[in-house]
């Protein structure tokens, strides 16, 4: 099974990192797809995990039964300035509802009681913030009602899939909620640690390509980390435990 086609199953089956609220999906909504070959074929375009994780969802809605895609990637500008993107306004044929979809995958490290990107200047609080509130409301702009007048009831709806992490040498509680909305247990399934406390893990782990980071190895061209670079590296063991590794002055240093 090649990258693209692990990466499609993981999207369509993978729980959302978030819980009990009404905008924000449990599942990719799309479960009967056409054209199995045609969502497969390979990608060529920017390789940074975000834009091919939108490229798979964008393959999905368009194959799928249920959907109709009215647009993608619609940047909106106001005062000749950009005021945001929206990733995709989407028909839902069974309930001739329009649907504004923000879609996200994204990885946290558990620290101090706060979910840090490995680029800590991304954090889970800060990021449902911005999309609950400012990604999600930009059908309600001037800018948008200018383009799509004829558009005026939009349900709004956020998935936010990936992993949680924590430290397994440090003691911490895990919390229950982010903003007010539950974290979803499920997801909380992935290890960090700093690199001081790698030679604490006790099985081999490979480096994982960023296409991997969601669906861990292909069984393809493994090799074991024996000697840590200054950055993060995302990692998978034998049994299948993904993992972090941070600088020891992580999160300070990547803020």
């Amino acid at each position: 099974m090649n990258i693209i086609k692990e990466f499609l199953s993981w999207i369509r089956t993978s729980p959302s990192l978030m819980m009990n609220d009404h905008r924000i999906s449990p599942y990719f909504p799309c479960v009967n797809m056409d054209s199995e070959v045609t969502i497969h074929r390979d990608y060529d375009g920017n390789p940074r995990l975000g834009f091919l994780y939108q490229e798979l969802c964008r393959r999905q809605f368009e194959a799928s039964h249920e959907y109709q895609v009215i647009v993608e990637e619609l940047q909106l500008q106001q005062n000749n300035r950009t005021i945001g993107a929206i990733d995709f306004i989407l028909d839902n044929l069974a309930t001739e509802q329009i649907e504004h979809w923000e879609v996200a995958i994204k990885f946290y490290l558990l620290k101090d009681g706060y979910w840090y990107g490995p680029n800590a200047k991304d954090r889970l609080d800060k990021k449902l913030h911005r999309m609950l509130e400012h990604q999600l409301m930009m059908t309600r702009t001037e800018a948008f009602q200018a383009l799509y007048p004829n558009i005026d009831d939009i349900s709004q709806h956020l998935l936010m899939q990936g992993r949680l992490y924590v430290n397994p040498f440090e003691k911490t509680t895990v919390p229950e909620y982010c903003l007010g909305l539950k974290i979803n247990p499920e997801r909380v399934t992935g290890f960090w640690c700093y690199q001081s406390q790698f030679e604490r893990v006790t099985e081999p782990l490979y480096q994982l390509s960023k296409p991997l980071w969601a669906t861990g190895f292909n069984n393809e061209n493994k090799v074991p980390v024996t000697e840590l670079p200054q950055h993060f590296i995302h990692c998978q063991s034998e049994t299948g435990q993904f993992w972090f590794i941070v600088p020891d002055d992580w999160p300070q240093s990547s803020m």
